[in-house]
């Protein structure tokens, strides 16, 4: 029951007394004892009003104030009442009030920062809720390629999502960063971090793209080492040839001749060996036109069948119906697609399927093998400078392979499925 009230009720009763007793008084026609009772009348008439003014209104101001408190209502302010110790507990409650209220303004222009601040960043950012589901996505991770997060997104776990960024970014330890390599060449910066909300530990992540920057210093690095490789391993077999032509051409003796011609054409194979790797240096820019690319496709596939018949592996061709057009440069895209069915061909070693499927929504390219697949452990290195799977490898293929739709602005991955096929997809802008 409320102040207010109670002391309604007791002044009603105090005045139902006070009448009683002044009907009592007038039936006995004592003078007296009637004065007396208008006197205890007034009196008590008196002292419930100070009553009120003392006690009752101060607590019933300080009551509204914990309803302000209790309804988060900081806007609003208590009136003074004239009363000294009254009016210091509202002007103390004003004040806590004021403190409130800019404290509240000043978290909400925080967070208003803050939040421009996650959208405009170049870097990506998950936040996750404190059931470690994603709560949200800024500008920058929804247009990560290979990351590309859609509204559906928000509310699931890192692991439940098919996408390879992500079930790398579950594997990364707190306060630790990691680089990523994914199958499709794309390189990131991955930094797993915690906050504090409310009590409790949230997780975010920061993803920063590292592709071009990677890619280029790989091409330096690379390039640097093959320029001298190829420079002093020139000078050398020449000098070398030279003298070993010379040698032969004194010589009378069958055997020393042979041995001489040996060791020329092995020189001679050094020098295409070293060469093959400044190929990768020196790759042109391209010369683009429009082209049919099933065209570009069956001609690739001829040239290709002879030697993938030799290991029994039937090519299949699954072209769009409407053959999408590209803008490519033939000559190297065509070395492009002979690199990648000769790697499917021998993954494949002998007896099986090389598949090639065209496609024009969106415009896209694949071949796939039913070769021994790549492992998860591989997948990230593929696209790596002299990385190769195979026994003799020199780890040019896939680089070329690499560097060429870059400069024609694909986009493209390497992985096995689950269905056990292994597939490199091509899209064309």
């Amino acid at each position: 029951m409320k102040i207010d009230t109670l002391f309604r009720i007791l002044g009603f009763v105090l005045v139902a007394a006070m009448a009683a007793i002044a009907f009592f008084t007038f039936r006995t026609e004592n003078f007296y004892l009637s004065l007396g009772v208008e006197a205890l009348t007034v009196f008590t008439v008196i002292y419930l009003l100070f009553f009120h003014r003392r006690i009752i209104k101060p607590l019933q101001i300080i009551g509204d104030g914990m309803d302000l408190l209790n309804e988060q209502d900081f806007s609003s302010r208590l009136r003074l009442v004239g009363q000294p110790e009254t009016d210091r507990i509202i002007m103390i409650f004003n004040k806590m009030t004021d403190c409130l209220k800019n404290e509240r303004l000043h978290v909400r222009e925080q967070n208003h920062f803050l939040d421009l601040l996650i959208n405009a960043s170049p870097l990506g950012v998950l936040i996750l809720d404190f059931d470690d589901r994603i709560f949200s996505v800024n500008r920058a991770a929804a247009t990560l390629p290979g990351l590309g997060l859609s509204a559906e997104a928000i509310g699931r776990k890192l692991t439940e999502m098919d996408i390879p960024l992500m079930k790398e970014l579950g594997n990364i330890e707190p306060y630790r960063s990691h680089t990523v390599r994914l199958s499709d060449a794309s390189v990131y910066k991955c930094t797993h971090g915690k906050f504090i909300d409310r009590g409790f530990q949230r997780s975010f992540y920061l993803i920063e793209l590292l592709t071009e920057e990677v890619f280029s210093a790989e091409r330096k690095a690379y390039g640097q080492v093959i320029r001298m490789i190829a420079h002093e391993v020139n000078n050398t077999t020449a000098g070398i040839t030279s003298t070993l032509g010379a040698l032969e051409q004194m010589t009378v003796e069958n055997d020393v001749q042979e041995a001489l011609k040996v060791s020329i054409e092995r020189c001679y194979r050094m020098n295409r060996f070293i060469a093959n790797y400044a190929d990768v240096v020196r790759i042109p820019e391209p010369q683009t036109r429009r082209m049919s690319l099933n065209g570009l496709v069956v001609s690739c596939k001829r040239f290709m069948e002879n030697i993938c018949r030799n290991r029994h592996i039937e090519i299949v061709m699954e072209p769009d119906e409407v053959s999408p057009v590209v803008e490519i440069d033939p000559v190297l895209f065509e070395q492009v697609m002979v690199n990648i069915i000769k790697n499917a061909a021998e993954s494949i070693g002998t007896d099986g399927y090389i598949y090639i499927r065209t496609a024009s929504s969106p415009v896209s390219l694949e071949i796939a093998d039913t070769g021994k697949g790549i492992s998860r452990e591989t997948e990230g290195k593929l696209f790596s400078p002299f990385f190769s799977t195979k026994p003799n490898g020199q780890g040019l293929g896939l680089i070329f392979i690499r560097e060429v739709l870059l400069k024609h602005g694909c986009t493209f991955s390497l992985h096995t499925s689950v269905d056990g096929l292994t597939r490199f997809r091509i899209f064309f802008q």
